[in-house]
């Protein structure tokens, strides 16, 4: 089977779209639109023809062109079943369990609570491809807007369990202010500081860090990791319940 042809927008301050074609069917979806003009730039560009847009959560960030992209090209509206009354323009509801079937491609649906309530993520198996939203950044997730400690990890695990070569697709380049608090929780992982130095050079160029790999998030981001005895041992808590380190590790973000 082909895969997805992805091609990444940077918009606003540091958010991230995704424009992706299924070559068989022609079928070509945006992840979370902020915003119409570079959406509509990038089809022109590309002589592509929008049919379908894919939110993973309802903030204004990732659904602000919703309803403009809808009326300019008569796209269908994906979005998650348990948050349809907050997706502007919802067509296809789709919720945990769920393959959703975008031309010849399948991405499995999974409910990731913990940022919103009604977050969820898509992963394309056969492209590698992991669009999550807010869940999950590199080196780093969302805030706990209206979700419980648990529920983010129980989220995360969900990833945790997908395999390593799969593209971390998440919405914002917030890697570097990640990476610098990652060592601060987690300063004797060597596959971190390794990667810290490596992000700090390509943003000096204002290269992305994004996509990433989950292999890569495994072994160095501390929000996938609290129940690895290093991290539990840097943050003072060896044996403590993952759910308390996360907990822990996320209010140190917060006031990082």
């Amino acid at each position: 089977m082909s895969t997805l042809e992805i091609h990444q927008i940077p918009v606003l301050h540091d958010n991230y779209l995704y424009l992706f074609k299924d070559p068989q069917s022609g079928n070509v979806g945006i992840v979370d639109p902020a915003v119409a003009e570079p959406v509509l730039e990038k089809l022109d560009e590309l002589g592509w023809t929008l049919t379908h847009i894919i939110n993973t959560h309802h903030h204004m960030d990732h659904t602000g062109a919703n309803l403009e992209l809808k009326e300019k090209t008569g796209c269908t509206i994906v979005g998650a079943e348990i948050d349809a009354a907050r997706i502007p323009g919802i067509d296809i509801r789709v919720k945990d369990g769920d393959i959703y079937e975008f031309g010849a491609q399948k991405a499995h649906v999974f409910e990731v609570p913990g940022h919103t309530s009604g977050h969820i993520a898509y992963w394309f198996e056969e492209s590698d491809a992991l669009f999550c939203g807010d869940t999950l950044f590199a080196l780093g997730c969302g805030r706990l807007f209206e979700g419980t400690p648990a529920q983010m990890w129980h989220s995360i695990g969900k990833f945790r369990n997908l395999p390593d070569q799969t593209k971390v697709y998440c919405a914002h380049e917030y890697t570097e202010s990640n990476a610098r608090f990652a060592v601060t929780v987690d300063p004797k992982n060597a596959a971190l500081l390794s990667r810290f130095d490596e992000i700090l050079e390509k943003r000096k160029h204002l290269i992305p860090t994004v996509p990433s790999t989950l292999g890569e998030e495994k072994a160095t981001n501390p929000f996938m990791r609290a129940d690895d005895p290093g991290l539990q041992a840097a943050l003072g808590l060896s044996g403590a319940d993952p759910v308390a380190v996360f907990a822990e590790t996320r209010a140190r973000k917060d006031s990082f």
